[in-house]
């Protein structure tokens, strides 16, 4: 399990399909399918909470506002900060789990002695995009969401990172990467989050097992002749992080021969030896 620690982010509790967590003092109870045990490690940690996510029996859920919630606040991550606010889905914009990817992609750029071109593709509120940007990167960040698109701007503007190139495209992913084939446009590395299933912005349906390889074999027409890595992150149910650096050896690999890896990311419990399981990743990048 790959974690990093995340100071403004604590995960105090978990217990019966829920978990508690500090948000920069700011105390979420929210629903997680991975915890599956009943024992409370931390019970007074759950009598003091300012918003309760309750998951509705026919899908989706609502906010419980307990103490008054800012309608934005931030959290931060070494030199980069990031905007969050209480939304659907219990989401609240950011997945501090990330950070692991977000240190890799930090390092990878700055040992390059080179300018690099940056795709990040389902790129949501842009961590990775603020991460690529941070590193010294040219970003192209695409989402099909308009809402995400414009918490990513604001993320770049609280880290501090305007005078960065990063360019914001709101479009289905595979739309577009279609387009710079055509275009002749490359990247030096690509990073994506597909989810497990999607609607582009005019109604176009991804679905993960179907349009993953697919989409991971067309990527391959826009990396550059030195291309420096390739991660996928994901969170959809039941396939492994094998999978994923499976489909990038048979292709990325077959073009440009690299190092292959890939592992889950979790969260560590504050005083305590437990990790929560948050998604897989796979990576692909070039041999030192």
């Amino acid at each position: 399990m790959n974690i990093t620690k995340f100071e403004d982010y604590k995960l105090l509790d978990m217990s019966n399909g829920e978990k508690i967590e500090n948000w920069n003092g700011i105390i979420l109870r929210r629903p997680d399918p991975q915890v599956i045990w009943n024992k409370k490690s931390n019970p007074d940690v759950w009598k003091d909470v300012h918003a309760y996510y309750h998951r509705s029996k026919t899908g989706g859920g609502a906010w419980e506002y307990i103490k008054k919630v800012p309608d934005s606040w931030q959290v931060h991550y070494k030199d980069l900060t990031f905007n969050l606010k209480l939304m659907g889905f219990k989401h609240t914009g950011l997945f501090p789990e990330q950070a692991f990817n977000w240190d890799f992609i930090i390092d990878k750029i700055k040992k390059e002695d080179r300018k690099l071109n940056v795709l990040n593709l389902f790129a949501y509120t842009g961590g990775a995009t603020v991460a690529a940007a941070y590193a010294g990167a040219d970003v192209v960040h695409v989402d099909a969401s308009r809402g995400m698109v414009d918490m990513a701007k604001e993320n770049i503007k609280s880290s501090n990172l305007e005078d960065r190139y990063v360019r914001f495209i709101v479009d289905d992913v595979i739309k577009f990467v279609e387009r710079e084939i055509r275009r002749g446009h490359k990247y030096d590395a690509i990073i994506m989050d597909p989810p497990s299933f999607g609607r582009g912005a005019n109604k176009e349906i991804w679905k993960f097992e179907e349009n993953l390889y697919d989409l991971v074999e067309l990527c391959t027409k826009v990396l550059s002749d030195d291309p420096v890595f390739f991660l996928i992150n994901s969170y959809t149910t039941g396939i492994s992080s094998k999978v994923l650096e499976n489909i990038l050896n048979v292709t990325v690999n077959k073009e440009h021969k690299g190092k292959l890896s890939s592992g889950e990311v979790g969260l560590p419990m504050e005083n305590s030896d437990l990790v929560l399981p948050c998604g897989i990743f796979g990576r692909w990048e070039k041999d030192e």
